[in-house]
């Protein structure tokens, strides 16, 4: 059974900076995709950032790039997200998503989820 557990959310001011972590066990790490997703509330789910199994590949949505960086360490089974100079648009519940298969931007593509982790950014 593949199990993802996020930490690292909080509530924080405009302009301050997290870093989510999300930790993998049950599966092989190294082979999974992985990608960030939140959810607003009343909003779907959408896409923030994801990282190939191999890290070679990296996307990110527009509303976020150059502020957020995906990364991994496959020694920890650990993903990160780390977001700078956060925005109160960027409020919601984060979640992170594994797929052994598939390099997607899409939430429908991926397997396995964590149980999301809040972050509020106050203006």
């Amino acid at each position: 059974q593949v199990q993802l557990v996020e930490s690292g959310g909080g509530l924080v001011q405009a302009g301050a900076s997290l870093r989510l972590s999300c930790v993998v066990s049950g599966g092989t790490f190294s082979r999974y995709n992985m990608g960030w997703f939140r959810q607003a509330p009343g909003k779907e789910r959408e896409f923030v950032a994801a990282m190939s199994w191999s890290g070679g590949s990296t996307s990110y949505a527009v509303s976020v790039e150059g502020r957020f960086t995906i990364s991994r360490d496959n020694a920890k089974n650990t993903v990160y997200l780390r977001m700078n100079s956060l925005k109160p648009e960027d409020t919601g519940v984060y979640y992170c998503a594994a797929d052994s298969f598939r390099y997607s931007l899409s939430p429908v593509a991926y397997n396995y989820w964590g149980q999301g982790a809040q972050v509020t950014v106050s203006s």
